[in-house]
């Protein structure tokens, strides 16, 4: 990383990481508050029907209401940032929360055959005890903040790109032009320096000219942030929804893909899997180590900067396959059928794609998943041109993590990009990959992936 990227990063990022700290510590107090009062009050409600605060039936309901409690206020937006700090809105998400669990807790019973062992009344009496208590301690809770001066626990960024001038309390402001961002013709190394200046920043605000617009829109979709531009109406921007602040009007044109509890999951699946998958192949890591030193006695690992989540890069992890002298670490030139600079045994583990396993690393890192868009070397062309010089939506692929395995790999689009459409039946998997993610989707490319990793284009 050069000095730009680092300098922004040591500025920046202190402040969004005490922000996002602070915002899960209000988190968990609330969850740890509401499974409290949840269990106070089905306690209460033994005493009152059954005679007793330790009722086994109370309580049991008690324990099964608050994990769906939690697991659906999760979902809903009840430990948001808006919840957080408006009465109105935490009320309403609690509602919400309440009534889907109750409903789902009820189904449960009815489906499993407990309804024997449920007592009906004892539960309706329960969920009336319980939501007062959660809805005064949120607007006692929302009242606080704001009174401490807390009122807004977003990281908000205003970026201003010469348009008109904007101002909101607590945000940081930078000036596009004394950070030398210039979008007319971006590169992986000023989209770097974009990534590293957004990351752990929850809005960005860009304020710009109108024919700076459909510049910066791509960019912040691409970042995976929620951004948007002030601007009085542009639909062609693909605007998701307009927000009005009292000094300025901002249209939001991009939005991270995945949500919070979303984003636990993906990294959840990635922690188990890698992490079983690392031991379960630890003895072929051995031979592959002892292969590789025994043919030209190099390294055993080759990194690389590749382009990975929010065009940020990141050393990419994998057994070295090529001489020593000759190893491309810009990736200029894509590997071929009867390439020269490939080692003996590293021809052996590029067709059965071995040499990727090292990424497991990367994924318990947190710098890839394993399942997401291929990272592209920095240096990769199609036909004459570099990957991004083809579409300006090759960016947006970067919104999720890179993975391992893809939707574009399990269709047979890998191996040399000779000509643009080669990138471009990529770049239209990997987007659709980005707009569609769900766990179940992950689990059928990594089905797939054990079928194409000996593949006629690995090479």
């Amino acid at each position: 990383m050069n000095k730009f990227s680092h300098d922004i990063t040591e500025r920046r990022t202190p402040f969004a990481h005490s922000m996002e700290r602070r915002r899960l510590f209000y988190r968990l107090c609330l969850i740890l508050a509401d499974i409290g009062l949840i269990f106070a009050m089905f306690a209460l409600t033994g005493q009152l029907y059954f005679g007793e605060f330790q009722s086994e039936t109370t309580t049991a309901n008690a324990l099964a209401f608050s994990c769906l409690f939690i697991v659906i206020g999760q979902y809903s937006g009840l430990y948001s940032t808006r919840s957080m700090t408006q009465d109105w809105q935490a009320i309403s998400k609690l509602a919400t929360t309440q009534i889907i669990s109750a409903l789902l807790l009820t189904a449960a019973i009815f489906f499993t055959k407990s309804a024997e062992d449920f007592s009906r009344v004892s539960f309706g009496l329960g969920m009336l005890l319980v939501f007062p208590p959660l809805a005064l301690v949120r607007v006692l809770f929302a009242r606080w903040l704001r009174s401490s001066g807390r009122k807004d626990l977003e990281s908000i960024l205003i970026i201003d790109d010469g348009g008109p001038p904007i101002a909101l309390e607590g945000a940081r402001w930078i000036s596009a032009a004394e950070m030398n961002i210039d979008l007319e013709n971006p590169g992986p190394l000023t989209l770097d320096h974009i990534g590293a200046l957004l990351r752990n920043t929850d809005r960005v605000i860009v304020s710009c000219p109108v024919h700076h617009r459909q510049l910066w829109a791509p960019v912040l979709r691409a970042a995976g942030v929620n951004g948007e531009v002030v601007s009085h109406g542009l639909q062609e921007l693909g605007v998701s929804r307009i927000r009005i602040e009292e000094a300025f009007i901002s249209l939001e044109v991009s939005k991270g893909p995945l949500t919070l509890p979303q984003r636990a999951v993906k990294r959840a699946m990635d922690l188990v899997i890698a992490g079983i998958a690392l031991i379960l192949l630890s003895p072929l890591f051995l031979v592959v180590a002892i292969a590789i030193k025994l043919d030209d006695g190099g390294p055993l690992l080759f990194k690389q900067d590749r382009v990975g989540r929010g065009n940020r890069f990141f050393p990419i992890i994998k057994f070295r396959t090529m001489k020593i002298e000759e190893s491309d670490l810009d990736g200029t030139v894509s590997a071929s059928r009867q390439d020269n600079r490939i080692t003996r045994v590293g021809a052996i583990l590029r067709k059965t794609s071995i040499d990727e396993l090292p990424q497991l690393l990367n994924v318990l890192g947190g710098s890839m998943s394993l399942v997401g868009p291929r990272p592209h070397a920095t240096g990769s062309t199609a036909g004459e041109k570099l990957f991004w010089e083809i579409d300006r939506s090759y960016w947006l692929r970067h919104a999720l993590k890179p993975g391992m395995t893809g939707l574009a790999q399990v269709r047979g689009y890998r191996g040399a990009t000779e000509k643009e459409e080669d990138l471009l039946n990529r770049l239209f998997s990997d987007l659709e990959y980005v707009s569609n993610w769900n766990p179940l989707l992950d689990l059928q490319i990594l089905a797939r992936t054990a079928f194409v990793m000996i593949h006629r284009n690995a090479f």
